[in-house]
């Protein structure tokens, strides 16, 4: 199955990506069947060399990548809605659960205060 989407070319901290036709299995670092475009983040430059092409792949029901969808209903190159393009990580289930709370330290009045049923050192039970 073929996909369009992107392929990252940026140096360290500068991302660039191109837009290609490739395999939908095969990594996105790996060789594409066709260049279509380019985009770079950084400066919002985005571009196709060749238009006409890009809209014979979408007729041929190629799938696009969420971000590629995006970009090109940004342009105005297809008419439709945008989609989500990613989700937040899920917690870890062990990370949900809330630890049980930390059992209290004694209080000022509980220390050394003498309870009715144990007298007091040096006092005498009343009898």
């Amino acid at each position: 199955m073929l996909t369009i989407r992107l392929q990252r070319t940026g140096t360290k901290n500068k991302p660039a990506f191109r837009i290609v036709l490739a395999e939908a299995y095969r990594a996105a670092s790996k060789q594409a069947l066709e260049v279509l475009g380019h985009y770079h983040p950084g400066k919002k430059n985005f571009a196709i060399k060749d238009p006409e092409r890009l809209k014979y792949w979408l007729d041929q029901h190629v799938q696009v990548s969420p971000t590629v969808h995006n970009l090109l209903v940004e342009k105005k190159m297809i008419d439709e809605k945008k989609v989500k393009a990613w989700q937040p990580k899920k917690k870890e289930a062990s990370a949900e659960a809330t630890p049980a709370p930390a059992p209290k330290a004694p209080t000022s009045e509980a220390v050394g205060a003498p309870t009715s049923a144990e007298p007091s050192v040096g006092v005498e039970p009343a009898a």
